[in-house]
């Protein structure tokens, strides 16, 4: 008997070992992701929810991007071997290797979202219309569901910027599914927010991103079969 199968049947491989398993995964990827957000993440708590801090926000939220990106790297590329754990190696491999491309994506995006919600925060200042307010959060919601869909091709597939920005769009519409599932998932997460706090989020931060591969999953079916070798 091989050292691996040893080690597999002193830790069994019935459901609850699985579910042990899975939640181990889940509990290390949290950590981790409070411990590279949280330095950022707390003093954005301490904000009032006043429009004026939104560039503060967005300036808090930096990190965040390379930590999702970090965690779905980590729960994608995690084996199902039981005796071959390692989410905390995954994660920072991940992170490491994304940092740089990520931010390429994440920055542009925020500051697309912060000059938005600005103007939706003080139509009246700038001059705008109240129908504004409609093209303003399409244009929102279409910024924010193309750029999970590249947040998700940069963390797991190597491919330029411009080559990801266009197949984040072009998903958007080949996989209907996966767009409406983001936008109830980014629904969701803006609802924890507003009715209880950031910080109940961020404890719930690797469940939100393990939902958020789950829903990504035909998307990167179709990547890997059609755009990669």
């Amino acid at each position: 008997m091989s050292g691996a199968a040893h080690a597999r049947r002193q830790l069994g491989d019935g459901p609850l070992s699985r579910i042990a398993s899975r939640v181990y995964i889940l509990l290390v990827v949290e950590l981790l992701l409070l411990l590279t957000t949280l330095p950022a993440l707390l003093p954005m708590l301490l904000l009032g929810r006043d429009p004026s801090n939104l560039p503060l926000v967005a300036a808090f939220l930096v990190p965040v991007g390379p930590a999702i990106s970090a965690a779905l790297y980590a729960l994608r590329h995690q084996r199902p071997d039981l005796t071959d754990l390692r989410p905390a190696v995954l994660f920072w491999r991940g992170y490491r290797a994304n940092l740089s491309s990520v931010l390429r994506v994440w920055v542009p995006t925020l500051l697309w979202l912060t000059v938005l919600a600005v103007n939706l925060a003080y139509l009246g200042a700038v001059g705008l219309a109240g129908w504004w307010a409609v093209p303003l959060v399409l244009i929102g919601v279409g910024v924010t569901l193309c750029a999970a869909n590249a947040l998700v091709v940069t963390s797991l597939f190597d491919f330029r910027l411009r080559d990801v920005l266009r197949l984040a769009a072009h998903f958007l519409v080949r996989t209907p599914g996966v767009t409406l599932g983001n936008a109830l998932l980014v629904a969701a997460a803006v609802g924890i927010t507003a009715v209880f706090s950031e910080a109940v989020l961020a404890m719930l931060g690797s469940i939100a991103v393990l939902a958020f591969l789950r829903v990504s999953d035909p998307m990167i079916h179709l990547i890997r079969k059609e755009f990669t070798a």
